[in-house]
């Protein structure tokens, strides 16, 4: 599963996997792919360090990346505090008024929310950035489009790659001119923020678009047919993050969620924006249904909707509350039926991947040799 992109980086499969759980990233380069750890919940950047160091002492040399949450425009003299000011009463009373709805108990006193949208802001993913630009990282990802310009010139005066997540392709085009190196063309079914044109119609636009950029398939991937698929279509690799979700490394400190994964079917998602203000697909469930009433307030822009919901999540995942607890998860949730290792999934792939080879190329006439 070797292209020009893998080689140049020096790992063995084309699969980049994305994950915010550093022991999942970390199989993920050891078994032959390209790990990328999500940086999003790292608002204190001792913690990052932290996880990057157990990652420098878990990958055996092989090369990982980091995914932030950063807007291309920067906003001056906006601090959180400013933020939460913003949110309105009734917003907040309809919060509690759910909660309470489903008995969801308060937290402890003292008790600090676990969950907060906070790496979108700029001061937040710098610091990141300078604690990750001190690790051999090789790939920076941006979930928000392209980064800003110096953060580009940074990443590449330290021989950094840069990748930047495109629902179109003219926001791919927007990135090719911006200087990034990777287009990660995610699809509509894909987990979390997402755009509304599905994979199949989306790569071969975005490889279309910008050429000879390397891009890479992602959203409704999972097996190593699929990974045929989106390199047939002009990829040179695959984006993968919601499969690694039920992988026995995966830290969900909450079993009842990993159990409704397991559970759930392709149609049980929901592109909504009851999470951070922005449409990301996710497990529908109550909580979902709640914001998606018309007959609610509705949800706020981002950032204000995930400040917002930031301490309730933390309540609905902490007690369990199975009919409001979800997480982002793409339409691949469908496939994603038993807990396995990294390894093991990674011998899925590449024995569906030569499958479909040898199916192609008999198609074609031809042996497989």
């Amino acid at each position: 599963m070797e292209t020009e992109l893998s080689q140049k980086l020096g790992i063995e499969h084309a699969i980049f996997g994305f994950t915010p759980f550093p022991a999942v990233a970390a199989a993920i380069t050891r078994a032959g792919g390209f790990g990328v750890l999500g940086a999003v919940r790292y608002t204190a950047p001792d913690d990052l360090a932290r996880d990057l160091d157990w990652m420098q002492d878990h990958t055996d040399g092989k090369p990982y990346g980091l995914d932030v949450v950063m807007p291309a425009k920067k906003v001056e003299g906006v601090s959180e505090a400013d933020v939460e000011a913003m949110i309105p009463p009734g917003h907040r009373q309809f919060v509690q008024e759910t909660l309470a709805k489903h008995g969801v108990p308060e937290l402890a006193e003292g008790e600090a929310s676990g969950w907060r949208i906070t790496g979108w802001m700029e001061e937040v993913a710098r610091n990141q950035l300078d604690v990750a630009f001190d690790y051999p990282i090789r790939l920076l990802a941006n979930a928000l489009g392209s980064p800003p310009a110096d953060v580009v010139a940074r990443a590449h005066e330290q021989d950094v790659l840069v990748a930047a997540l495109a629902g179109s392709a003219r926001h791919a085009r927007h990135h090719a001119d911006a200087g990034i190196d990777i287009v990660v063309a995610q699809g509509y079914e894909a987990g979390g923020h997402t755009g509304e044109i599905a994979s199949m119609v989306l790569v071969p636009d975005v490889v279309d678009a910008v050429g000879p950029l390397p891009v890479l398939a992602a959203g409704g991937i999972g097996s190593g047919e699929q990974i045929a698929a989106g390199l047939a279509l002009g990829a040179q690799g695959v984006w993968l993050g919601s499969l690694w979700l039920t992988t026995e490394e995966a830290d969900m400190h909450c079993r009842a969620l990993t159990a409704k994964l397991l559970a759930a079917g392709s149609g049980d998602t929901v592109r909504s924006r009851a999470l951070t203000g922005k449409p990301a697909r996710q497990l529908r469930t109550e909580w979902t249904d709640a914001w998606d009433d018309p007959s609610g307030p509705g949800t706020l822009p981002m950032p204000l909707q995930g400040l917002l919901v930031a301490e309730a999540v933390s309540r609905i995942q902490k007690y369990e509350t199975g009919a409001l607890l979800g997480t982002p998860v793409g339409q691949i949730v469908g496939r994603m039926n038993t807990e396995r290792s990294v390894q093991a999934v990674f011998d899925d792939l590449t024995s569906g991947f030569e499958r479909a080879i040898d199916r192609i190329n008999r198609i074609a006439g031809r042996s497989a040799s």
